[in-house]
């Protein structure tokens, strides 16, 4: 029987935590940055920083505070940014 090479049935299974995952520092505290590709950018999303559309498809920034990474669910700390949105956060 041929194995099957998915590991997770869907995208939106795929745990956050991993080792693609960055910590980066800001003025505001540290954030675990996660970079997603525009093949894994299912949905749309608000920036909160100029709060304008990141539409499916665009490649874009996920991050949450460090503090977060350990919580049960931190699924309510995470923010995406557009990419350059977020580099000008870091300054």
């Amino acid at each position: 029987m041929a194995r099957k090479n998915r590991r997770y049935p869907d995208a939106q299974d795929r745990p956050l935590n991993g080792s693609f995952s960055r910590v980066e520092s800001a003025a505001d505290g540290e954030y675990v940055v996660r970079t997603i590709p525009a093949a894994r950018a299912l949905k749309s999303y608000r920036c909160p920083y100029c709060q304008q559309t990141i539409p499916a498809g665009t490649p874009h920034i996920v991050s949450w505070p460090r503090e977060a990474e350990t919580a049960i669910d931190s699924s309510g700390d995470r923010r995406h940014w557009h990419t350059g949105c977020w580099q000008r956060h870091l300054r």
